[in-house]
């Protein structure tokens, strides 16, 4: 019996127009569709039309729908995955996913599309031929200074983070006690209504973040 087939399947990061045509065909295709948040993918389906069955796949039940879905690809499924936006397994689930899917050999398959960390990279101005992107450091405050220090030691280059809200207060303030006062580039709701980009030293960016919202990326600069 032909087994099916596992597309992870790349969508906006805000703005949805930002789907590739292929990416839309593959959904229409596809007998179902595993997406990290089932409401936000409720949008995207009906702004292009498309209706297939949704299971969810989220960090908290990963492991055991990843077992779930290999299985349906098995049996011969077309299974499509989608994060809440971007890229799946770029800060979001999809690794387990991925690294089951080669294990036991079925047919994988990875679109090219958005990831947010990309466009503020190439926003900021920094050298991008050699740069680091760490997206989400631990929640804690001693495991993001672990991290920091590490970066701290290695060869200077471009550092991309992702940061939520609520910590980025805390996250500049040892980024500036271990990295230094660098230049920095904070990208906020990228490709959004309200997307925002606010450069300067770590020092000042801080200085102007207060009550900030949003989905935010901070690129880091050399010196």
């Amino acid at each position: 019996m032909p087994t099916g087939k596992l597309i992870l399947v790349p969508t906006p990061i805000g703005n949805l127009e930002d789907i590739t045509c292929r990416a839309v065909r593959i959904l229409e295709e596809v007998d179902a569709i595993a997406a990290e948040d089932t409401r936000s993918a409720q949008i995207l389906l009906k702004r292009y039309e498309i209706k297939k069955p949704v299971l969810s796949f989220h960090v908290k039940n990963e492991w055991g729908r990843a077992e779930e879905i290999i299985r349906r690809v098995r049996d011969g499924e077309n299974i499509a995955v989608i994060s809440e936006s971007g890229t799946p397994a770029i800060s979001d689930p999809g690794y387990t996913l991925v690294r089951k899917a080669i294990e036991t050999g079925i047919e994988l398959e990875v679109l090219p599309g958005p990831t947010a960390f990309v466009p503020a990279l190439v926003m900021s101005g920094f050298p991008v031929n050699g740069f680091s992107f760490e997206g989400f450091l631990p929640h804690s405050g001693k495991g993001r200074r672990r991290r920091l220090r590490q970066l701290a030691e290695e060869k200077p280059r471009t550092l991309v983070f992702y940061v939520s809200p609520h910590r980025i207060t805390d996250f500049i303030q040892d980024a500036v006690s271990i990295l230094g006062d660098r230049e920095a580039v904070l990208c906020r709701e990228l490709t959004k209504i309200h997307e925002e980009i606010i450069r300067g030293k770590l020092s000042q960016i801080a200085g102007n973040i207060s009550e900030i919202k949003g989905e935010l990326i901070l690129v880091i600069g050399t010196e």
